[in-house]
């Protein structure tokens, strides 16, 4: 368990998933009024033509009064996903050099 001060709350618990270029960090924090909320962070690498690197971060914040909620769209929202598009990941689209042109021309074979 770590502490922090950052943010003016304390780090409970923490989780962390490397994704790629991206690492997700799920933290509990403690309130003022000493009750518990969880942040999820998207940290992404990025690097610069130099070669040196830099991380863009984005935050949100969920308190618990909306957790049921937030569950209950979050699945309903993967579960969209997954019916529409199934799961697995269609990595060439990921890919640098990849042309929509791709997609059209698979799809007529």
């Amino acid at each position: 368990m770590s502490f922090t001060n950052s943010e003016n709350s304390e780090e409970i618990y923490s989780k962390v998933l490397r994704a790629g270029r991206r690492t997700y960090f799920f933290d509990v924090r403690e309130t003022k009024a000493s009750d518990y909320y969880l942040t999820v962070t998207e940290s992404k690498k990025f690097t610069n033509d130099d070669g040196t690197f830099y991380f863009k971060k984005h935050k949100i914040y969920i308190y618990k009064e909306d957790f049921n909620n937030f569950t209950s769209m979050l699945n309903e929202t993967i579960g969209y996903i997954f019916e529409q598009r199934g799961e697995e990941v269609i990595s060439e689209r990921h890919q640098k050099n990849y042309s929509s042109d791709q997609i059209n021309s698979d799809q007529i074979q």
